[in-house]
């Protein structure tokens, strides 16, 4: 049987698509459009992993009993209060017969997801371990690819875990190196963090030597890590939820002027006006973060009379898997943070 493209077939009781689904049918029985993975590893999204990590007290058993509770009660990994997911690694174990054939991939091939957990169909046996430093969650369980789902195999010149790590935030790298121009001048909020130096190092590379990126980071010793890895021109030290604050740090370090673009990469609620104030008229302002509410920025814009394109975070943008891999790729730098920091 042929289920949708877009998994609407796997909606439980409403007449939505998979991802604003309340719940969805986690059967591992799969539609001939169908993937079945044998999953290794979730990545959950920075947003969500805090906030169930806050919520639990950061106790590992309490923050297990929460995602399997999610998961059951879901047919998948949907944060209840941010409404997002993350990514998972697996093996291919089945291909439908529709797909078979059809697709470059293979029974026993690794891959990434690079749809969002919050519509992928999740069944977890087991949680194996869980690494709360990296947002990772060990597993034994099976998920499932729709047919509309992308994903990216795993490369064979590195670590599975390096390119995990950067694939769970390919989005964010991807779109910088589309909207940054050369001379700009661009703000990345959360620049200390895995998509953070991922961008800070895109917008470099696109803004030349003309240009200046700006790293607003939460402390003295993320600043001096940005600065002395080369990912920023300056390092700002404030409060992402102090929009005030960081116009005037902004202000200070880029002679006196507004940016051209800001990049939202932060994983805390409340930085939407930190990201808008600081940019110029006619400037855009990228909001990455799954912790954003757009109400607020699209209010607050307007409070505050900025005629600015506000962009939302797209997790996909075509080629996004590529540029990620080749940023670690191009910079040891980079590739031995993400080492030393995520796998």
């Amino acid at each position: 049987m042929k289920g949708c493209k877009y998994g609407t077939h796997r909606v439980l009781g409403e007449n939505v698509l998979p991802q604003p689904a309340k719940k969805i049918s986690n059967d591992m029985n799969i539609y001939d459009n169908e993937i079945l993975i044998d999953v290794q590893a979730l990545n959950i999204d920075s947003a969500s992993f805090t906030q169930i990590e806050e919520e639990c007290n950061h106790d590992i058993e309490k923050i297990k009993s929460k995602i399997l509770e999610i998961v059951e009660e879901k047919g998948k990994m949907q944060n209840p209060v941010t409404g997002s997911g993350g990514m998972l690694i697996g093996t291919i174990e089945k291909i439908g017969s529709d797909l078979e054939g059809n697709i470059d991939l293979k029974v026993g091939d690794k891959i990434a997801t690079l749809v969002s957990l919050s519509l992928t169909p999740l069944k977890i046996e087991e949680i194996i371990d869980i690494k709360s430093d990296i947002d990772r969650v060990e597993i034994k369980g099976k998920a499932i690819l729709f047919e509309s789902g992308i994903y990216a195999k795993l490369p064979t010149d590195m670590e599975e875990t390096l390119a995990l790590a950067a694939l769970d935030v390919a989005g964010a790298p991807a779109q910088t190196q589309k909207l940054v121009k050369e001379g700009q001048s661009v703000l990345i909020l959360g620049a200390a963090g895995k998509s953070g130096m991922l961008c800070c190092y895109e917008a470099r590379k696109k803004a030349g030597k003309t240009g200046k990126v700006i790293g607003l980071v939460i402390n003295s010793e993320q600043a001096e890590f940005i600065k002395e890895n080369d990912l920023v021109d300056e390092a700002i030290i404030v409060d992402a939820q102090n929009p005030n604050a960081v116009l005037n740090k902004v202000l200070e370090v880029n002679n006196g002027k507004e940016v051209d673009l800001s990049i939202n990469c932060v994983n805390v609620s409340n930085t939407e006006m930190s990201t808008i104030l600081p940019v110029r008229d006619g400037g855009v302002v990228y909001f990455f973060s799954m912790a954003t509410a757009f109400t607020k920025a699209a209010l607050g814009a307007e409070g505050v009379g900025k005629d600015v394109d506000m962009i939302i975070g797209n997790g996909y943008t075509k080629g996004h898997a590529d540029v990620t891999l080749t940023a670690l790729r191009e910079s040891e730098t980079l590739k031995n943070i993400f080492k030393k920091l995520y796998v």
